[in-house]
């Protein structure tokens, strides 16, 4: 049986650790920032864990 292909865009935009934790971009992050404290910028600068069935079915799907 062949291989399953890896989607392109879940592999992309997320990030597996070696522990199957799963990791995202922080959300609202791209513009409309000024308006924001530097505490909130700063936070949103790490990468955010995601929990629960998102993450499960993003480990189904890379």
């Amino acid at each position: 049986m062949a291989k399953l292909k890896t989607r392109k865009a879940v592999s992309k935009r997320f990030k597996i650790t070696a522990n199957k934790k799963v990791l995202k971009r922080a959300a609202r992050q791209n513009h409309f920032n000024a308006r924001q404290d530097s505490d909130h910028r700063r936070n949103k600068r790490r990468d955010c864990l995601v929990l629960g069935r998102p993450a499960k079915n993003i480990l189904a799907e890379v």
